[in-house]
């Protein structure tokens, strides 16, 4: 990097990458061809991962001699290609809505191997939830009597509020206690168990209310009910970038590293670095105070309910440069590239932050290291995708690709817009092929 650009540009922050990545990135034209056909930014997928992450969570649920159920957590994205690789795991499918219901059972779910979450479900929901046998997660009395109106056989586990939380989702104490009462007088709703969210990745605080969550689960089977579940919920970790990366840009990070001094709020960052990510950390939880134990003496299956874990290193996001400019900061030229979709389609900024892991530019050639900041394509002053000027390993030019990495979790799918009449990015499907051509391509879909 030529002298004094530190000053403006953003430490790098390169993501982990998988073995299928590089094989991506070196192939001489695969990336083109696909967006020369979809003429336009896309989304890759590679299902082949999302198997693997389901893998290592039953591995962990096998070794700790607990029996497990994994739900995906659906709304991390909408690809039915990652639904059937559930599928094909042999894990259930975690929804929120009508639509993400029946999306799951034409991608071949059985309906006993849904779990329906979200607060103050519509009728709508409630009735498909019970008819296909799903399991209702209920969030407070009032859904609990909307759901005993309806008059329908139901599977269902009671949600708790966290301890000190002030959340929105879950009931109390009290709340439990008058809801395991009422059930007993109510022979078609069949309770199963309980549940609970939390927000963080913090092992102990998962662990320990699981094991009061099994104090009550045996107190409910003294009262008749046929209790064999705990969910623990999603919150698995994703370790996006190396410690030292992570490290050393909230040491340094400073407005000056941002186009037009636009640095998000510190605390606002999600944890890109994860010490115990993913099916570590459930094996973490499982460790803390025994869990894994009580559990077995107890006889109660855990259910956990991943989405961004199931989806790490699952895919990515392309963009093609379609325009660049040079601008300067403190004396320093930096580069501002258009991109040919927009801010919408990479979801971080929905959460008044940024999505920090480097894009790769493609191809990869020699060059000089340029600070570089990427904006979309629309009207907007505010639609940039990275307001940080990124160190990329050369200057960008038009028709090049950014391969934006580990977007499948939450980025593909959280606020995406038809803004100025472009079309929402396609996911496009990669699957292993042979010698001679090393991955297939189709479009995602039913």
């Amino acid at each position: 990097m030529p002298p004094g650009l530190e000053a403006i540009t953003a430490a790098p922050m390169p993501a982990h990458r998988d073995e299928w990545e590089y094989r991506v990135l070196a192939h001489p034209r695969l990336l083109r061809e696909i967006a020369e056909h979809v003429d336009g930014p896309f989304h890759l997928l590679y299902p082949e991962r999302v198997t693997r992450n389901i893998r290592s969570f039953q591995r962990v649920f096998a070794h700790k001699g607990v029996v497990g159920a994994i739900y995906y957590g659906k709304k991390a994205n909408k690809s039915p290609a990652i639904v059937r690789a559930c599928v094909a795991a042999g894990v259930g499918v975690d929804v929120s809505s009508p639509g993400e219901l029946r999306a799951a059972l034409r991608g071949g779910v059985a309906g006993r191997d849904l779990m329906v979450t979200g607060p103050a479900k519509s009728y709508e929901l409630l009735v498909l939830a019970a008819r296909h046998e799903a399991v209702i997660a209920i969030g407070d009395l009032d859904e609990l009597a909307h759901l005993a109106a309806l008059g329908l056989p139901a599977r269902i586990v009671l949600r708790a509020l966290p301890p000190h939380s002030t959340s929105r989702f879950g009931m109390t104490g009290n709340e439990l206690d008058l809801a395991a009462l009422t059930l007993v007088h109510n022979s078609r709703i069949r309770l199963e168990g309980y549940s609970f969210h939390l927000r963080g990745y913090e092992v102990a605080a998962r662990a320990e209310l699981a094991a009061d969550l099994i104090r009550r689960c045996r107190e409910a089977r003294v009262l008749g009910h046929p209790v064999t579940t705990l969910s623990i919920g999603g919150g698995f970790g994703v370790d996006y970038v190396p410690a030292a990366a992570w490290k050393t840009f909230r040491a340094g990070v400073n407005p000056e590293w941002f186009h037009a001094g636009h640095a998000p709020r510190p605390d606002s960052y999600y944890p890109y670095h994860c010490p115990v990510p993913g099916a570590a950390m459930l094996a973490a939880i499982l460790d803390h105070g025994d869990l894994a134990a009580h559990l077995r003496a107890a006889g109660i299956r855990l259910a956990i309910e991943p989405g961004r874990a199931l989806l790490d290193r699952a895919g990515s996001t392309v963009f093609a440069v379609q325009g660049v400019k040079t601008r300067t900061a403190e004396g320093h030229p930096y580069r501002i590239l258009t991109v040919n979709g927009t801010s919408l389609s990479v979801s971080e900024q929905w959460f008044g932050t940024e999505y920090l892991p480097d894009p790769v530019l493609w191809p990869e050639l020699p060059g000089t290291v340029t600070p570089s900041c990427v904006g979309g394509a629309s009207c907007l002053e505010d639609d940039m995708i990275s307001w940080r000027r990124i160190p990329l390993p050369r200057p960008a030019e038009k028709d090049d690709l950014l391969i934006y990495p580990n977007t499948a979790g939450y980025q593909m799918d959280s606020n995406e817009s038809e803004f100025h009449e472009l079309p929402i990015p396609p996911k496009v499907v990669l699957r292993p092929g042979d010698g001679e051509r090393p991955f297939i391509w189709e479009p995602d879909g039913p």
